[in-house]
C-alpha cells in the first residue's frame, strides 16, 4: 500500500512537471508566432513583444529542472521513468533555446527596420521555412503529449524539408547579392534570420529524438533514418 502511495505521489508529480513543460511549449509557439508575424510585416511592437517573453521562458526552464532535480533526489527513479525524467529536461531546454532563436529573429527585424532597408529585402521568402519550421514544432509537442514515437520518426525525416528550404534561399541570396552587391548587408542579415528559422527546426528535431529515447530506450541521436527505423521496430 505504500508504495502505491509512493507511485501515485510520483505520478502527480510528474504530471504536473509534464504539463508545464507543455505550458513552456504553448509560450515558446506564441514567440515564434509573433516573431514570424514581425518579420513578414516588419513590425516593431510585435517584435518587441517577443523579446519582453523571453525572461519569462527562462524562469519557466530554471523552475522546472528545479523540480526534476527534486523529484530524482526524493523518488529515486526506476530506469524508464529516469530516462522520462532525462528527456524532459533536455526538451525544456531545447524550448529555452527555440525561444533564444524567435528573440533573435525579432531583434534582427528591430535591427532591420532602424537600418531603413526592410523594403528592400524579399523577406516573403523565409515565410515557407518559417510555417514548416513553427509547424514541426507543433508536431514535437503533440508526439511528446503522448510519447509518440511513429510520429517522432515522421518529424526527423520531415526535418529535412527544412534542411532543403534553407539551402535553396541561400542559393537565392548569392543571386540576389551576385546582381546587386549593394544588397549584400541586407541579403546577410537575411541569412541569419533563416538560421534562426532552420534552428527551430532543429530542436524540433530533437525533442523527437528524445521520444523516442523515453520509449525504447534507443539513443538515435546522429543516427541516420534507416537506423532510427530498425531502432523502433
Amino acid at each position: 500500500m505504500a508504495d502505491k502511495h509512493l507511485s501515485s505521489q510520483f505520478d502527480s508529480e510528474l504530471n504536473g512537471v509534464s504539463t508545464r513543460v507543455m505550458e513552456l511549449g504553448g509560450l515558446v509557439e506564441s514567440q515564434i508566432s509573433q516573431a514570424i508575424f514581425a518579420l513578414s510585416q516588419f513590425n516593431a511592437e510585435v517584435a518587441d513583444q517577443v523579446i519582453a517573453t523571453e525572461p519569462k521562458v527562462n524562469a519557466m526552464e530554471v523552475q522546472i529542472d528545479h523540480d526534476l532535480s527534486s523529484i530524482i533526489a526524493r523518488r529515486q527513479p526506476t530506469a524508464r521513468d529516469l530516462r522520462l525524467l532525462i528527456a524532459i529536461s533536455k526538451t525544456t531546454a531545447n524550448l529555452e533555446r527555440v525561444g533564444d532563436e524567435a528573440a533573435k529573429v525579432a531583434r534582427m527585424v528591430k535591427a532591420i527596420i532602424q537600418s531603413g532597408a526592410s523594403r528592400s529585402l524579399p523577406a516573403s521568402e523565409l515565410r515557407v521555412e518559417a510555417d514548416l519550421a513553427s509547424g514541426l514544432l507543433r508536431k514535437a509537442l503533440d508526439a511528446f503529449a503522448r510519447l509518440d514515437v511513429p510520429a517522432a520518426v515522421a518529424i526527423l525525416k520531415e526535418d529535412d524539408l527544412i534542411d532543403q528550404e534553407f539551402d535553396g534561399f541561400v542559393r537565392k541570396l548569392i543571386t540576389y547579392m551576385m546582381e546587386d552587391p549593394r544588397t549584400i548587408s541586407a541579403s546577410l542579415d537575411l541569412l541569419f534570420l533563416a538560421k534562426a528559422i532552420e534552428r527551430i527546426g532543429d530542436h524540433a528535431k530533437n525533442i523527437a529524438e528524445f521520444i523516442i529515447y523515453i520509449v525504447k530506450g534507443a539513443d538515435v541521436r546522429h543516427a541516420s533514418i534507416e537506423e532510427i527505423e530498425s531502432a523502433v521496430r
